[in-house]
């Protein structure tokens, strides 16, 4: 029996994988979108080689990883028959990751999260008819709680049918939730809801640059746009995936919907550009709230451009109505059942900005070695590895 985790190529997806990996003793089931399975592994090597080296990467692969060549969108995942029937007989719980971040783009946040989403829970609901379900673990968002000002928003009160939402990733996301309750009335289900997830907290390392990129341009501005006090809720990644995995682990989690952030702890844009400034031996920007129309439009006239900057101007385009909110999450359930908060960004986020501009915004990932990786005896005596050729993929987180 094993866990099956979708997203295991994106970046809190990597994290999950390589904390049930490294923590407990359970096998995963993993869908990876790949023509073959020698494809899947090299991409399942690309996302997790920040958190092992080849020779762990491959005892992992061949002992405890069950690879699914397939496509979260398609019909049982375009699997053929025996590999969806194995897919089904072996899985004991799901963590649903996968999702598309694409806040623009209304038919990628509809395929995958709406359609990805149904063919996760009806995988689901033919394990636990099967067998049982120990549990179904959702990672959504706080998007979901539309759109807000000034607010302390609490687990209970976040979703409002009748509020307005951001972008078609928050919009899904919300139906993404009630999908799962409503499907899978009978089954214990965890929902996470991740605020802004920015770096990770033990080492400047990081795969996902889009926020970062957009934080590093606004730090070189010596202006901001921002009401100083404001505050920004932003928790690391490692945190929100040691959460995510203690608590699907959990026997019996004391909630059923977790926010994973900084909660009321979460720093004001002060604080943030005064740690940074000082790491960086620099003046503090100054704020002028009142430029805040202005550079939106400015923003969005940058966003047209084909570089660094204008991409720059593009994220910030899609993510400022997060940052002008000033609206935190209450997380005093995953407090209490961890013992412990979030670190703040302030104490980690400089040695993340050095890390991705000497980079260039670009981890700096490691082919496969030359020798071809052929599964050891211990990997081939299991069932056969299913595979399918796909023509469409899935967006991961």
């Amino acid at each position: 029996m094993a866990i099956f985790l979708t997203g295991s190529t994106g970046y809190i997806g990597s994290y999950l994988a390589a904390d049930l990996l490294e923590k407990h003793g359970e096998s995963l089931n993993l869908l990876v979108r790949a023509e073959d399975p020698e494809e899947a592994e090299r991409r399942l090597w690309h996302s997790l080689q920040l958190h092992f080296d080849f020779p762990t990467f491959r005892e992992h692969l061949a002992a405890r990883i069950r690879i699914f060549c397939g496509d979260l969108t398609s019909p049982r995942f375009g699997l053929e028959d025996d590999a969806y029937g194995l897919l089904v007989a072996s899985t004991d719980s799901v963590l649903h990751c996968a999702a598309s971040l694409n806040r623009k783009s209304e038919k990628s946040c509809l395929n995958v999260n709406l359609r990805g989403t149904l063919e996760v829970a009806q995988l689901a609901r033919r394990a636990h008819d099967a067998h049982g379900l120990r549990r179904f673990s959702e990672v959504s968002t706080v998007a979901v709680a539309g759109q807000r000002s000034n607010e302390l928003v609490t687990e209970d009160s976040a979703i409002d049918w009748e509020r307005s939402d951001y972008d078609p990733y928050a919009r899904t996301k919300k139906f993404c939730e009630h999908m799962i309750r409503e499907l899978l009335p009978d089954v214990q289900r965890t929902i996470f809801r991740p605020s802004i997830v920015l770096g990770d907290s033990r080492r400047p390392e990081t795969t996902q640059f889009d926020m970062v990129r957009a934080f590093v341009f606004l730090g070189g501005l010596p202006v901001l746009p921002f009401r100083p006090n404001d505050c920004v809720d932003i928790v690391p990644v490692d945190y929100v995936a040691n959460a995510i995995v203690t608590l699907h682990q959990h026997p019996s989690p004391k909630h059923e919907i977790y926010h994973l952030s900084s909660g009321i702890k979460s720093e004001s844009f002060r604080e943030l550009t005064a740690a940074l400034a000082h790491a960086r031996g620099k003046i503090n920007p100054l704020f002028w709230p009142e430029l805040e129309g202005p550079f939106r439009g400015i923003a969005g006239w940058l966003s047209g451009r084909r570089d660094g900057l204008g991409r720059a101007a593009s994220l910030l385009k899609v993510f400022l109505p997060y940052l002008v909110w000033n609206t935190v999450f209450d997380n005093s359930r995953v407090v209490a059942e961890l013992g412990r908060t979030p670190a703040p960004f302030s104490s980690y986020c400089f040695p993340l900005f050095r890390f991705a501009r000497e980079n260039r915004f670009r981890y700096p990932y490691r082919e496969w070695p030359e020798v071809r990786h052929t599964s050891s005896a211990a990997a081939e005596s299991r069932e056969p590895e299913p595979s399918r050729h796909v023509s469409a993929g899935e967006r991961t987180q």
